[in-house]
């Protein structure tokens, strides 16, 4: 009978140790953690140059200058920026740059042709092994799709390049939005967008300074920001030029 009763107080206490054990795993993240990182997130992309006007929360990310993505969980470079001193790129320049893979999401496959044409205008930039490439497999570096829950005059929005050296991994497009625009604006959107996710911020974004040897504003540039609709529809001789600098052949 003790032997009994020892065996029924040790599967007692293996019981209230897997509860404990599964009830601490349930806990939620510590707020105060959280916050931090949020700060530090906040921090990061006013390094780039953007101002606390210029930020904008949304869900998981925040949203800088209207369409430039950035994750409340992505990891925060090491010089957190502050060693950059070029314009309208971000300091970090995608390492497979022959072959930035393309994923297009079922939602815009109705886009494909303008996708393509985005594609082709980054491509034949002279002096640069810039190439994206459109994949249908399961391995890609950037996945474009539709969002049209962006709202406002929000064309699209997508993620800037990495510290680690990769594409910014996502590009989303207000199709609702832009459906009624030209075949070139429709275009223009998805190259802008691509634009950021190899480094390059808004040529107008006035809080910046130039890329090496690219010096000076320029209003034809496609990477000028807030023209969505109405901006340039091919990539200005400065825009050329310093995709030419950044992804030399």
């Amino acid at each position: 009978m003790k032997n009994l009763l020892k065996k029924i107080a040790v599967i007692a206490l293996l019981s209230a140790v897997m509860i404990s054990c599964s009830k601490k795993s349930e806990m939620p993240a510590d707020p105060e953690t959280e916050t931090t990182q949020n700060q530090k997130v906040i921090a990061y992309i006013k390094s780039l140059g953007f101002t606390d006007a210029q930020i904008v929360e949304s869900g998981d990310n925040y949203v800088a200058d209207g369409d430039i993505v950035f994750s409340k969980k992505m990891e925060i470079p090491a010089d957190n920026g502050k060693s950059i001193t070029e314009q309208y790129y971000n300091g970090y320049i995608v390492t497979n740059s022959t072959n930035i893979r393309v994923k297009i999401d079922p939602s815009i496959t109705s886009m494909t042709s303008e996708i393509n044409s985005a594609i082709n205008q980054w491509n034949t930039v002279p002096n640069s092994k810039l190439k994206f490439v459109i994949t249908t497999g399961t391995i890609y570096d950037i996945l474009i799709k539709v969002d049209n829950t962006i709202g406002g005059s929000t064309c699209g929005q997508a993620y800037l390049s990495t510290s680690n050296g990769k594409a910014g991994n996502t590009v989303w497009i207000n199709q609702n939005l832009i459906k009624n625009n030209s075949l070139a604006q429709r275009t223009r959107t998805i190259t802008h967008e691509f634009g950021h996710t190899i480094s390059f911020k808004h040529t107008n974004q006035s809080t910046t300074t130039n890329v090496p040897g690219v010096g000076g504003t320029d209003a034809q540039s496609l990477m000028n920001g807030g023209q969505c609709g109405s901006g340039a529809t091919v990539l200005s001789a400065k825009d050329k030029q310093a995709t030419a600098v950044l992804y030399p052949l």
